[in-house]
């Protein structure tokens, strides 16, 4: 029997025990939870009134016969990343990524696998990364799409030029249809045959005329010549014939010499007109980008983009061979029928990720159009037969200018293919939508062309099938959907009997939520609503879970491995909270328990290609959720202290001394509401605003003078109170690069603890002081060098959405630095002609990015510094799993302990003996000590102690 957790109405909840009853899985009709699975990665909102997670097939197979039995409407859900809400419905959300993850087998010589729906295709191509095969299609969301979705859906990707879509690429299907049969071929659906040999020839003209055709039904797969495969067929049925248990799919080889080469063209339409000659030569892929979205990426990403050859429009193209010659072949006759000689040959296989990266990351960032406004899929990725595309996108863009609307298209040029977002204003109503869709519809069934390429119709254009197909083809998928699932309890208002395209619509419904004394979201327009809605649902966030992606984004997420634990989640119960109807408001149970276990690590930041920042989110919800009110104990203990820090600062030795009885340590961390796991710090003996060198470099307001050589040496509470000797060390080591520098004074706190805990009141005052001494440096010119990540982070990022208006809190902003950016030359200040930091060839080191440099600063520069001085470093990838305050408060340890598990525990294990654990924050270094006895060490340190003896 299953545990079921549900607050619904009565009716609804009688149906819920009763599937529970039947089933071993979760089932869970929780407002949250209903919340987090009331849309996908589509414009639309339907809760669901329970999602339920099987265990196994078996569990999966009494949860569809429960279901039915109930007459509970079924949907099936992966990884959540359907643009047109096909992963959404009105009744039980059957979640197969959670549990039904296996791969059952991997045949090499007949080059099959055989696995369970909720698989990831990555987790399948390095599985068998060993067998030199691969599952050949690749949608973008490879990281965490799994194989039901895609074969619901018929995803393509990029490589579909050479591999085919999903539906070339199944070889064998078990799957249980609406009316509970168990089916495999298309005698197991009485009268399928009879239907398909009565309507031969409006299937013949139809059906398959060109490769991107996934629109509808794919029926051409049942005629006699194509060997009526019905595995064949059910790819694409975006789960309203049938769900998928278990799946047999075909491995091809990985070419061994792959080479790519970059085409530029005055506009996309011209470099749409030069695919079809390129295809005579079979490559593996042909992408195509826009000006626009290219600009939009090289602005997100801190590095920018690769270079690319002059033109406003691009073809990315990538071929492969048995030989490097022959691929050299391959591109040589490529490059003479490419139309243009402006073109780039990329040799450098990082650089070529990096450019295709690009394309993969273009579904989020083209959530945002040029100017800012909000951009929304719908008509996501019609597509047109290759010789037809050049044309079309002249006439798609006619048609955004009649329309007003602007896009960044993008996509499958080689398959004809093109992915573009709108920036359809739909804060009020639908009515621009559907203007826009029906002569969308229209104007693409002129060119031959699909309503979808590769996403499936789900409910943003099943209504408008009828634009490219005939009444008797519309009739004839109402007369397959009858034989399949005649009670339409799968995935109803999908394909048949669709629901209007403008109905259920989720911006509508999300009313503006102003800035209010906590973050100024300027990028949003000043609205919260606006900068939660940011959130696409494509689903970046997830993929980390299965060991993929950069490994910082929801480092719980990677811990729980659950839906509420991710941005995502996080994402969908805020939006519902401010829309009121299942969560009510911000003040809500469900919102304190999808945000506990954020760690505020900010990574979202940085990986989301949307431009998440949940850290921000959760931070403005607890200012909201506790102005003028009482705090929990953990924000007046460890959000106040850097205050604490200064007061022990004066009597550090009498509070080491009475704090040095594990008893009384154990009961006041119990007293701050810490886990009594965690240990308090050795608090410095003499801070560091009292050491010599302190008062000997300090600052004055006489010397905000800007000079070739003067910094300011910014010395944050947690370093001073507990950590005097880095700073100590970075003075000695910018000292001995030839810098002048300068100590600032007085007490500049960064606030970011008040951050973490939402006290924004606060950490504007602590921010206001900060620029009263930092300030004039930084206005001046004078580079502000930064100790501790996380407070850097506050000064590169946070400060000028709590200080929009104040021109000092933007120079402070643009003039911190890390000790690595100066050393590295990416400072405006840089060392001396001639000057080279000691050498570290014999060092071995443990490296972790702090999170909060990792998204607010970057790490590159201390990545380069390291490698070009020689040591030999193992770099964590991922979250510590400490935090800040996060992982000391009760509640919160055994999650903090298995994010560390994920990267920096076993990094410290199995480094070799004599390694060094080098972290510049104090809470990674904290984490590594309470864990596994490491003490950690600050690169200045590593650095100052190579230095010459002082004389």
């Amino acid at each position: 029997m299953a545990h079921v957790t549900a607050t619904a109405a009565s009716t609804t909840q009688d149906q819920v025990q009763a599937l529970a009853q039947r089933i071993d899985g979760e089932v869970d009709a929780t407002p949250r939870r209903r919340a987090e699975y009331s849309t996908d990665a589509s414009n639309y909102r339907i809760p669901p009134q329970a999602v339920a997670y099987p265990r196994d097939q078996a569990d999966l197979e009494a949860t569809l016969d429960a279901a039915r039995d109930l007459q509970l409407p079924i949907t099936m859900r992966g990884g959540g990343t359907s643009v047109a809400g096909n992963a959404i419905g009105p009744g039980l959300v059957i979640d197969t990524s959670r549990h039904l993850t296996r791969i059952i087998d991997v045949n090499e010589e007949e080059r099959t696998a055989t696995l369970e729906p909720g698989v990831v295709m990555d987790t399948l191509q390095r599985h068998i990364r060993h067998t030199g095969l691969r599952f050949g299609p690749d949608p973008s969301t490879s990281t965490r799409a799994t194989f039901g979705g895609m074969i619901g859906n018929n995803a393509c990707g990029p490589h579909a030029v050479a591999y085919g879509r999903t539906s070339d690429n199944v070889v064998a299907l078990k799957a249980i249809d609406g009316t509970g049969r168990r089916i495999a071929t298309t005698s197991d659906v009485p009268g399928l045959d009879d239907l398909v040999k009565a309507n031969l020839a409006l299937i013949r003209t139809e059906f398959g005329r060109f490769s991107r055709q996934v629109s509808g039904y794919s029926l051409e797969h049942l005629l006699p010549e194509l060997g009526g495969n019905l595995a064949r067929f059910l790819v694409g049925t975006e789960g309203t014939l049938a769900t998928v248990t278990e799946a047999t799919v075909r491995l091809v080889p990985i070419a061994p010499h792959r080479l790519t080469a970059v085409f530029a063209y005055p506009d996309m339409p011209a470099a749409a007109d030069a695919v079809v000659p390129m295809l005579a030569h079979s490559p593996h892929a042909v992408e195509g980008l826009d000006a626009r979205l290219v600009a939009r990426v090289a602005k997100a990403r801190a590095g920018g983009i690769p270079h690319l050859p002059d033109g406003a429009g691009w073809l990315f193209v990538e071929v492969g061979a048995d030989s490097e010659q022959e691929a050299r072949a391959i591109l040589k006759a490529i490059t003479r029928d490419a139309g243009t000689k402006s073109y780039r040959y990329i040799e450098d296989a990082r650089e070529a990720a990096q450019l295709w990266s690009i394309r993969a990351d273009g579904a989020g960032l083209a959530g945002r159009s040029e100017d800012n406004k909000e951009c929304w899929p719908g008509w996501e990725d019609a597509a047109v037969p290759p010789a037809q595309l050049g044309q079309y996108l002249r006439d798609f863009d006619a048609l955004m200018d009649r329309h007003g609307v602007t896009g960044q298209p993008f996509g499958h040029f080689g398959d004809g293919c093109i992915h573009v977002r709108l920036d359809i204003p739909l804060q009020e109503d639908g009515a621009p939508l559907r203007a826009f869709m029906e002569d969308a519809a229209a104007l693409v069934a002129s060119h031959g062309g699909s309503l979808s390429g590769e996403h499936g119709d789900g409910r943003a254009r099943s209504e408008l099938l009828p634009a490219m197909y005939s009444a008797e083809a519309i009739a004839l998928f109402g007369a397959v959907k009858n034989l399949f699932d005649p009670q339409n309890l799968m995935n109803p208002g999908v394909m048949v009997n669709p629901a209007p395209l403008d109905q259920s619509l989720r911006r509508p419904a999300a009313k503006p939520l102003l800035a209010s004394g906590g973050f100024a979201f300027t990028h949003d327009h000043g609205d919260f609503t606006e900068a939660l809605h940011r959130c696409t649902g494509v689903g970046k966030c997830r993929a980390d879970a299965i060991g993929t992606g950069s490994g910082f984004m929801c480092p719980s997420y990677q811990a729980t491995g659950d839906e509420k634990d991710v941005t995502r989640g996080r994402a969908r119960v805020l939006q519902d909270a401010i829309n009121g109807t299942l969560v009510k408001g911000l003040n809500d149970r469900a919102v304190r328990e999808s945000l506990d276990l954020c760690l505020s690590c900010k990574a979202c930041s940085t990986d989301c290609p949307s431009g998440i920042d949940m850290a921000a989110y959760k931070s403005e919800v607890l200012h909201r959720t506790y102005k003028n009110k009482v705090r929990p104990v953990t924000h007046y203990s460890i959000g106040w202290l850097p205050r604490w820090l200064k007061v022990i600062g004066l009597v550090p030795g009498v509070v080491n001394a009475v704090l040095s009885p594990r008893w009384i340590q154990k009961t006041a961390v119990w007293v701050a509401g810490m886990d009594t796991r965690r240990t308090l710090p050795v608090f410095a003996k003499t801070p560091f605003r009292r050491t010599e060198t302190a008062r000997s470099h300090a600052a004055d307001q006489i010397k905000c003078a800007p000079t070739e050589n003067r910094v300011v040496l910014w010395a944050d509470s947690f370093t001073d109170g507990l950590s005097p000797e880095i700073p100590e060390a970075i003075v000695r080591v910018l000292e001995d690069a030839g810098l002048e520098v300068l100590v600032s004074a007085g007490d500049a706190c960064c606030g970011v603890t008040w951050i973490s805990t939402g006290q924004l009141d606060g950490a504007r005052r602590k921010l206001e002081h900060l620029l009263e001494i930092l300030g004039p440096y930084a206005v001046n010119g004078i580079p502000i060098i930064g100790v501790e990540p996380s407070c850097m982070g506050v000064l590169r990022h946070d400060i000028v959405e709590l200080l929009p208006d104040d021109p000092r809190a933007h120079a402070v902003r643009a003039r911190t630095f890390t000790l690595a950016e100066v050393l590295t030359g990416r400072a405006s200040v840089k060392p001396r002609e001639g000057w080279e930091p000691p050498r570290l060839d014999d060092v071995t080191a443990v490296v972790q990015p702090h999170c909060h440099q990792y998204s607010s600063i970057g790490f590159a520069a201390d990545r380069e510094l390291m490698a070009t001085l020689g040591a030999t470093v193992t770099e964590a990838s991922g979250c510590c799993g400490l935090a800040g305050n996060w992982g000391t408060e009760r509640g919160h340890y055994e999650t903090s302990v298995k994010v560390a598990e994920n990267s920096l525990l076993p990094a410290l294990h199995n480094a070799p003996e004599g390694s060094v654990y080098i972290a510049d924050g104090v809470s990674c270094r904290t984490q590594a000590d309470d864990l596994a006895g490491v003490q950690g060490r600050h690169l200045a340190q590593l650095l100052a102690e190579r230095l010459p003896a002082l004389p």
